[in-house]
C-alpha cells in the first residue's frame, strides 16, 4: 500500500509563504535563545575531567550521583557507558585547577559509597584544548557550506546554490537553537551530527534540483512556479521514505541508545526533521524568489544544440 499516491499535487509554493514566516520565528527563537541562554558546551570545550568507573554488577545512575554529591560534586554528569556496570563521570573544573586530584577525590566519595568501585580510565581536557576545538568546529561548519556552495555553483546555478546554502543554514541554526533553548550539552559527537546532517539535508535538495533541472528540459512552457511544484510532488515519496526510515532508526538509538549518544541522536533527529522540510519549503522557494529560469539551467548554445540533435534524429 503506497503511503503517497504517485501523481501528488501538492501545491507546496502556495504554503511557502507561511513556511516564510514559520522558519523566520523559529530563526528569532534561535537568536534569542544564543544570546541569553548561548550553548551548553560539553567538557570536549570546555575543559574537565572524564572519570570511567566500574562496578561488579549493575548500578543505578542516581546512587552515584549522590555520592557525587556528598562529596562535593553535585554538577557533575552521569551516565551509563557502554553497560549497567560502568559508569562515565563528566567534571568541568576550573581553570587553574589541579586536575590529578580530581580523580583520586571522586573515586574517595565513590567508595565511601560502594567499596567495590573501581577506576577504569581518567582523562583530562584543558581549557586551551577545548577553545582549539571550538574553533576548530566552527571553521569546519564553514568550509563545508563554502565546498557546498562550490559543488552547487559548478553543477547547476548560482540561483539554487543560494537556495541550497540557505537551507543548510536554516538547519543548522534551527537544530543549534533546540539544544541552547532546552540546555543540551553540546560536544564533539552533537558537532559529528551537524556535519551529518548537513550532508543529509544537501543530498535530499540535490534530488530536487536534479528533477527541475529534468523538468525545465521536458515541461518546456510550464512556468518556473510549476516545475518547481511538479518536481517536488515526484520526489515526495522517495523524500518521506527516506526520512522516514531514517527517523525510525534514529529515534531507536534515542530511547534505547543510552546517554551516551543522546546527544549525538537528538542532533539528528532534529536536523533531519528541519532538513526535510527545508529541502521543500526553503531551497526551492528561495530559487524561485531569486526569479531561477530555464535560460539560467541550460543557456540558449546548449538549448540550440539541444533542437539540432533532435531535428537530425
Amino acid at each position: 500500500m503506497r503511503l503517497i499516491k504517485p501523481n501528488t499535487n501538492i501545491d507546496f509554493i502556495a504554503y511557502a509563504k507561511y513556511a516564510f514566516i514559520f522558519s523566520i520565528i523559529m530563526f528569532v527563537i534561535s537568536i534569542a535563545s544564543f544570546s541569553m541562554e548561548k550553548l551548553t558546551l560539553g567538557i570536549d570545550f570546555t575543559g574537565g575531567v572524564i572519570v570511567e568507573v566500574g562496578y561488579p554488577e549493575a548500578v543505578e545512575l542516581q546512587g552515584v550521583r549522590d555520592a557525587l554529591s556528598d562529596g562535593g560534586y553535585p554538577d557533575a554528569t552521569v551516565q551509563h557507558f557502554g553497560a549497567s556496570d560502568a559508569v562515565m563521570i563528566r567534571l568541568a573544573t576550573d581553570e587553574g585547577a589541579d586536575t590529578s586530584s580530581v580523580s583520586t577525590q571522586v573515586m574517595s566519595s565513590l567508595q565511601n559509597a560502594d567499596s567495590q568501585a573501581e577506576l577504569r580510565r581518567v582523562e583530562f581536557v584543558g581549557p586551551q584544548v577545548g577553545d582549539e576545538l571550538v574553533n576548530k568546529g566552527a571553521l569546519a561548519l564553514l568550509y563545508t557550506v563554502i565546498a557546498i556552495l562550490i559543488y552547487v555553483i559548478v553543477r547547476f546555478h548560482w540561483k539554487l546554490a543560494a537556495g541550497a546554502v540557505a537551507a543548510l543554514v536554516h538547519d543548522v541554526f534551527i537544530t543549534l537553537g533546540v539544544f541552547s533553548l532546552f540546555h543540551l550539552d553540546f560536544d564533539l559527537t552533537v558537532l559529528a551530527a551537524l556535519l551529518a546532517v548537513l550532508g543529509y539535508s544537501l543530498n535530499d535538495t540535490i534530488v530536487v534540483f536534479d528533477r527541475i533541472r529534468e523538468n525545465f528540459r521536458r515541461m518546456r512552457k510550464a512556468t518556473p512556479a510549476e516545475v518547481v511544484k511538479a518536481s517536488i510532488n515526484q520526489t515526495l515519496a522517495r523524500t518521506l521514505m527516506t526520512s522516514g526510515t531514517t527517523i525510525l532508526t534514529l529515534l531507536a538509538l534515542f530511547f534505547l541508545g543510552g546517554e551516551v549518544i543522546h546527544g549525538f541522536a537528538t542532533a539528528l533527529l532534529v536536523g533531519i526533521i528541519v532538513g526535510t522540510y527545508s529541502s521543500i519549503f526553503v531551497a526551492s522557494a528561495l530559487a524561485l524568489k531569486l526569479k531561477i529560469t530555464s535560460h539560467d539551467m541550460f543557456p540558449p548554445r546548449e538549448e540550440d544544440a539541444d533542437k539540432a540533435s533532435q531535428v537530425t534524429r
